[in-house]
C-alpha cells in the first residue's frame, strides 16, 4: 500500500506541475524590428517513465513493485555557410524498487557527442568532419544482489573517442553516417580496486608473495588507470516516422583496434520505437546491445573455508538491455 500511495503522490505532482506551465508569448512594438535568425538550433527535453504494479490480498500471489526512469536530452547546432557543429548530451537514470528488496539502479549514463564539418558547398551532404564523444555514469553499479563489491563507479569506466573522417548527413531524411579510419580511444578507470582487477581492458595490478605471509599477495605495481587504442570507427544514427506518431530511432557505434585485435569489433546499438499520444505522453519500448571484448562479466566465488564472497572475471558477453515505458515528455526552449 505504502508503493501504491508514492505512486499515485508521484503522478499527483507530476499533473499538477504541468497545469501551472504556462506560455508567455511577447510582442513587438510597432517600430522595433524583429530579431535576425539565429544560426543556432536548440533542443531541450525532459522525460519520465513510470511503471508499477501493486497487489493487495492477490489470491495468484506477486509481488508489489515500481520504477521510473528520468530522461534528458539536449542539443545545441550552430550551422553558418558551409559550417556545422553539432552537440549533444543525453542522460539517463532508473531506479525499481520491489517489496522485500533494496532500491536498485536499472540504468544509468552520461553520453556526450560534438561533431564539426565542413562542405564544400551547401547542396553537398557530404562533411569533412571531427568528432568527440564522452560517456560514462553516475553512480556505482553492483552484480545484485551482491551490494557489497561495486562492479563500476563514476569514471570507471569512462570513454573518451576523438578522431577525424567523413561525415554524411540528411537533414530531410532525419539520417547520419560517419567513419573515421583514424580515431583515438581512451578507457579510463579511475578506481584503482577497479584497475587493480583489470577491468574494462586495462591493465591489471602485478602481484607477488608477500614475505611476511607466503599465503597472501601484495601489490608490487598498481593496474593503470588510462588505456589507449587507435583504430577505425564508424557511427550511424537514423529516425524515421514509420507509421502516424510512431518513431523508429537508431544509434550504431563499431570500433575495431589497428594494433589489438584488429577485426575484433566492439558493438554498441541502440534501437528504440517511440509510440506519441500527444505532446506530453509517450510510450517507448527499447533494446540496447553491447559487445566489447574487454569488459568482462562478473560472477560471485564463495570460498568453502571461510565462507567470504568474491568477485572474479567470467569472461566477455553480450550484453542486452530491453526497455518498455509510458511517461511524460516535456519540451523547452
Amino acid at each position: 500500500m505504502k508503493l501504491l500511495r508514492s505512486t499515485l503522490l508521484l503522478l499527483l505532482l507530476l499533473c499538477t506541475s504541468h497545469n501551472f506551465a504556462q506560455i508567455i508569448q511577447t510582442t513587438l512594438a510597432p517600430n522595433q524590428l524583429p530579431p535576425p535568425p539565429s544560426n543556432w538550433t536548440k533542443k531541450n527535453q525532459l522525460g519520465f517513465d513510470i511503471s508499477e504494479i501493486a497487489f493487495v490480498n492477490w489470491s495468484a500471489g506477486g509481488t508489489s513493485s515500481i520504477s521510473g526512469l528520468f530522461k534528458g536530452e539536449f542539443g545545441r547546432t550552430y550551422i553558418k555557410g558551409n559550417h556545422k557543429w553539432a552537440n549533444e548530451l543525453i542522460v539517463k537514470y532508473g531506479l525499481n524498487k520491489q517489496d522485500g528488496t533494496e532500491l536498485r539502479k536499472t540504468d544509468d549514463a552520461v553520453m556526450l557527442n560534438s561533431t564539426y564539418g565542413f562542405r564544400k558547398d551547401t547542396i553537398s551532404n557530404w562533411y569533412y568532419s571531427a568528432k568527440f564523444n564522452f560517456n560514462t555514469q553516475f553512480t556505482n553499479g553492483y552484480n545484485y544482489p551482491n551490494r557489497d563489491i561495486a562492479i563500476s563507479k563514476p569514471f570507471a569506466p569512462a570513454y573518451v573517442f576523438l578522431g577525424a573522417g567523413a561525415e554524411n548527413s540528411n537533414k530531410k531524411k532525419n539520417r547520419t553516417f560517419y567513419f573515421s579510419p583514424i580515431t583515438l580511444k581512451t578507457t579510463l578507470v579511475l578506481d584503482q580496486d577497479l584497475a587493480n582487477q583489470g577491468s574494462f581492458g586495462v591493465k591489471k595490478a602485478i602481484y607477488a608473495p608477500d614475505p611476511m605471509d607466503p599465503n597472501s599477495q601484495i601489490i608490487v605495481e598498481n593496474g593503470q588507470k588510462v588505456k589507449a587504442e587507435f583504430g577505425i570507427l564508424l557511427t550511424a544514427y537514423m529516425k524515421n516516422e514509420i507509421f502516424k506518431n510512431i518513431f523508429y530511432e537508431n544509434r550504431l557505434s563499431l570500433y575495431t583496434d589497428y594494433l589489438n585485435k584488429f577485426g575484433n569489433v566492439d558493438v554498441d546499438y541502440d534501437t528504440r520505437l517511440d509510440l506519441v499520444v500527444n505532446a506530453y505522453v509517450k510510450a517507448n519500448i527499447g533494446i540496447h546491445l553491447v559487445y566489447d571484448d574487454d569488459i568482462k562479466t562478473k560472477k560471485d566465488v564463495v570460498d568453502p573455508t571461510t565462507g567470504s564472497t568474491s568477485q572474479v572475471n567470467d569472461g566477455p558477453r553480450a550484453q542486452l538491455r530491453q526497455v518498455l515505458g509510458v511517461g511524460l515528455v516535456y519540451a523547452f526552449q
